[in-house]
């Protein structure tokens, strides 16, 4: 086993010499021997916590991450941060801290860092924002950082067929057009979350999971095992292990997140039909390194890039299914044919991606995971589109979309905010044909860029899903379905054209030719400027989302709140 020498390591100002004896007793307090005190210090974060059954299994995981740490002659102390899941707070005035809470979560894991000097950390990460937000912590960090997803939740049975938690949000929709019964529906919510673990389908926690081995910050294989398997143990155990061998090699976060191997993550995005959430949460990170990477960039490669790997909302299968047919190790195989993979990557493992990819020895099974000259469709299963309505950009998912309900144009129907839009669904007051037009939900206006799930989960459910375009300058969680179109910008709390739409207006989408307009001329749209009374006023004036949306920044560039690597006068490693 190695033994390491501290004269370099951040630890070395807590645990070395005799100006530190007070802070040893501390360690001696806690059980700690003179040689655990000595050796490097490693932070294994987690975001476990009660709120749901994405993280509920992090605890456990984490006992065996401490294990492989030990084993490598490493000290782990565990720490927790928050977590917001999305499952339960879509729907209502709790989705705002959810965005928010990416930020809180890479905060809290630097604070947590730097106070106690840890040399390394492996984070283990459950819902949606918080596997960007640990992954986010490393890289500021520049630690050398080992990623693991806790792993994602069994499908539930119902009448014979897997089902999803978004199956029950969409179920709420055919309950209120009359088509299910309340007992019905109660069956199903009794059956769709049977386990622990992260929603199923390729949604935004199972796609930030896929980028984290596509990514390299996490082992390979090591997203895939749902999260009450227990081979989920063999590796955690691995990765405090792989965490050690890190430090010997100082090899650290920005080694591994590189522009190359950001466009590796978005490959792995675009094949699989992943989450438009993506779309933000790759260029924070990239910031965080102070790689310049934004939507447009991502959009770029989403363009050029083959969706071969069948996957709900838009195709049949769950993470367990691809876990079966060998991951997403199978999937960078596949992109390796295509020549579409950065090979000299470097990896968590302290070997490249293209080492990694020799290693497996599985094949495309044609079901779950097609041959790459053989995709379902040419392109990749999310699109970037822009125009006089989305100067900045905008983000749509068509995984699952025939390519003739690609090109949609109807009247605008403006909704102030989310609730109002709810409520015109559950009332049936809107008409066949329009653009649903949500705003003030962006990043600052909102506060928060809320996910539109309950919305477009009813409109689903009532059948309308195929008759109704929608966009918004807030954003859609991974299981929306349908053509809904997020991340509108400029928001219309910054005066971007969305907040300039009237009802009436006959807007056009286009996501084959990648583009989205409103039927107003640069004059007329600058008439309407003129006369805009301002951002709407919101509830939130004091607190952590009014702190919040006087920081955040624009959206193409990942909704960030602080400049990043670039500004950096330090690295936290080397002080």
């Amino acid at each position: 086993m190695t033994k390491f020498d501290k004269t370099n390591l951040p630890s070395r100002h807590v645990t070395e010499g005799p100006a530190r004896a007070p802070h040893r007793s501390y360690l001696y307090a806690m059980g700690l021997s003179e040689d655990e005190i000595h050796q490097p210090l490693v932070g294994v974060a987690t975001c476990w916590n009660e709120a749901a059954p994405c993280n509920i299994a992090l605890n456990r995981q984490a006992q065996s991450v401490k294990m492989g740490v030990k084993q490598a002659m490493g000290t782990p102390r565990e720490f927790t941060t928050i977590t917001v899941t999305d499952g339960i707070a879509m729907g209502h005035e709790g989705m705002r801290s959810s965005l928010a809470s990416r930020e809180a979560i890479a905060d809290t894991v630097e604070l947590t860092m730097r106070g106690h000097c840890y040399d390394a950390i492996v984070g283990l990460a459950g819902c949606d924002k918080s596997l960007p937000g640990m992954m986010m912590a490393m890289i500021r960090l520049n630690t050398p950082s080992v990623f693991v997803y806790g792993g994602s939740i069994l499908p539930g049975r119902y009448e014979g067929r897997d089902v999803t938690v978004q199956d029950v949000f969409e179920a709420v929709g055919q309950h209120q057009a009359g088509n299910l019964s309340s007992c019905e529906l109660e069956k199903l919510e009794a059956v769709a979350c049977p386990s622990a673990g992260a929603c199923g389908g390729q949604f935004t926690a199972n796609t930030m999971a896929c980028v984290s081995e596509a990514i390299g910050l996490a082992l390979p294989n090591s997203a895939g095992a749902p999260a009450p398997y227990e081979s989920r143990d063999q590796f955690c155990e691995a990765s405090g292990r792989a965490v050690m061998n890190l430090i010997a090699k100082n090899i650290r976060a920005r080694d591994i997140v590189t522009r190359k191997s950001l466009e590796n993550a978005a490959r792995v995005v675009a094949c699989t039909g992943g989450s438009t959430n993506a779309g933000l949460h790759l260029p924070a990170m990239a910031h965080e390194a102070g790689i310049d990477f934004y939507l447009d960039d991502v959009c770029d490669i989403f363009r050029e890039t083959p969706y071969f790997v069948d996957l709900k909302p838009g195709g049949n299968y769950v993470a367990k299914d691809l876990y079966e047919v060998g991951g997403v190790p199978v999937i960078m195989r596949e992109l390796r044919k295509a020549g579409l993979i950065h090979e000299d990557c470097m990896t968590a493992t302290g070997r490249t991606m293209g080492e990694e990819i020799d290693l497996v020895d599985r094949e495309a099974d044609g079901k779950v995971i097609y041959p790459v000259d053989a995709p379902l469709t040419k392109t990749g299963g999310v699109v970037g589109l822009k125009g006089n309505l989305a100067p900045e950009g905008a983000i749509v998912k068509v995984a699952g979309i025939p390519s003739q309900h690609q090109v949609f144009s109807g009247p605008a129907h403006v909704f102030e905010c989310e609730q109002d839009a709810f409520e015109a669904v559950q009332n049936r007051d809107y008409k066949e044909g329009e653009v649903f037009v949500i705003r003030n939900e962006g990043p600052s206006g909102g506060p928060g860029m809320r996910e539109m799930l309950a919305t477009t989960a009813a409109l689903s459910g009532q059948g309308m899903g195929k008759k109704i375009a929608l966009i918004t300058d807030g954003r859609f969680s991974g299981a929306t379905r349908g053509f809904c179109v997020g991340h509108v910008g400029p928001e219309a709390a910054h005066g971007g054209p969305i907040a300039l739409v009237e009802n009436g207006d006959i807007i056009t989408i286009n996501a084959i030719e990648g583009e989205i307009s409103v039927n107003l001329t640069d004059d007329e749209l600058a008439e309407r400027k003129t006369n805009w009374k301002g951002p709407r006023e919101t509830i939130y004036a004091s607190g952590a989302l009014w702190k919040y949306s006087q920081q955040v920044g624009e959206v193409y560039k990942g909704a960030v709140t602080h400049p990043g690597g670039k500004a950096e006068k330090h690295v936290y490693m080397d002080l």
